[in-house]
């Protein structure tokens, strides 16, 4: 039983009529579900993860003024039902696991995850909360929420970023890939300073993976998370193999030694399979760009559609940014 499933099936057992026999008065303003950190909001759990922060548990969100009213009554009648439930033992919490379930206010839930207690206003407000914040914050499942208040703000949070603020992220991404993959890692394997390689393709697929997720107008999970989550998107889904054979593939050290001696940062080096691999890769990703009307262009260098994707955005905060913030 997968963790979504089993906290559902836990509420539903033990969690509706604890609060209705103790909180008769607050039945329909308190919403439950599960929401946050973990593989299992994802729904991404499998027997690995159940070795810690996993087991029969769900959250309760309350309005500030019901926290204050019932909070500390509501989490001891909670910590009273039993822990053990269908088969899975109470929940294993981690060193750093606590605080992941149990009763909450709205307020502090969502400022503990994106550092806003509200759906933030501003595109400025919106730039610097990381994406895997955003993503921990509208996963998982809301099981009942009668008053609508922690779903509203959840709602706000899916449809995701302000078009500026989705144009200035990819274009840094854009930027950050060229930088990574199309440019550093050719240079380094020039030098064969071979780590710093592995570190360019490990910046490039970090980046490549966070504008497509941009492109489907999700939220980048939790680095773990990340490349897993890239097969259950509709738009360049087909990059999460290729990124998995780019990492999988051995040093490409020996094609290097083939390499003119003399150094042109304009010529490939197609011997190289990743290479290649990076160059197929950023040719999808430009035109899936002009697909969306992000960029028009069609050079396969990513960092030559930054300044053009830039003039789309209207926000002046968003204009002032360095290429590469955001």
């Amino acid at each position: 039983m997968k963790g979504l499933e089993l906290a559902k099936a836990y509420y539903d057992f033990y969690g509706k009529s604890m609060i209705h026999e103790k909180f008769p008065e607050y039945e329909d303003r308190i919403a439950v579900g599960l929401v946050g950190h973990g593989s299992e909001c994802f729904g991404f759990d499998d027997e690995i993860s159940t070795d810690h922060d996993f087991g029969p548990a769900f959250c309760m969100w309350l309005m500030d003024e019901d926290y204050e009213q019932i909070g500390s009554q509501l989490s001891y009648e909670y910590e009273k039902i039993p822990k053990d439930f269908n088969g899975f033992t109470g929940r294993i919490q981690s060193t750093h696991g606590g605080g992941r379930v149990g009763v909450f206010s709205i307020s502090n839930f969502y400022y503990s995850l994106i550092g806003s207690e509200d759906i933030p206003e501003r595109n400025k407000d919106w730039v610097w909360i990381p994406e895997s914040r955003l993503s921990a914050a509208t996963n998982g499942e809301v099981f009942r929420d009668d008053l609508g208040e922690f779903s509203r703000i959840r709602n706000g949070l899916l449809s995701f970023y302000p078009e500026d603020v989705r144009i200035k992220k990819i274009v840094s991404r854009a930027a950050a890939m060229a930088q990574s993959g199309q440019y550093n890692y050719a240079r380094c394997m020039r030098r064969m300073e071979t780590v710093a390689a592995h570190m360019a393709l490990s910046e490039f697929v970090k980046n490549t993976i966070s504008m497509v997720f941009l492109l489907n107008k999700k939220y980048t999970p939790f680095y773990k998370w990340m490349h897993k989550g890239l097969y259950e998107l509709e738009i360049l889904w087909e990059t999460a193999p290729m990124l998995k054979i780019l990492c999988e593939q051995s040093s490409q050290k020996e094609v290097w030694n083939k390499a003119p001696s003399k150094y042109n940062p304009y010529e490939l080096n197609l011997m190289d399979k990743n290479v290649e691999m990076i160059e197929e890769i950023c040719g999808m990703v430009v035109e899936e760009l002009k697909r969306q009307g992000i960029s028009t262009l069609s050079d396969r260098f990513l960092e030559n559609h930054t300044q053009h994707m830039m003039d789309k955005i209207s926000d002046i905060d968003m204009k002032r940014l360095q290429i590469l913030e955001g």
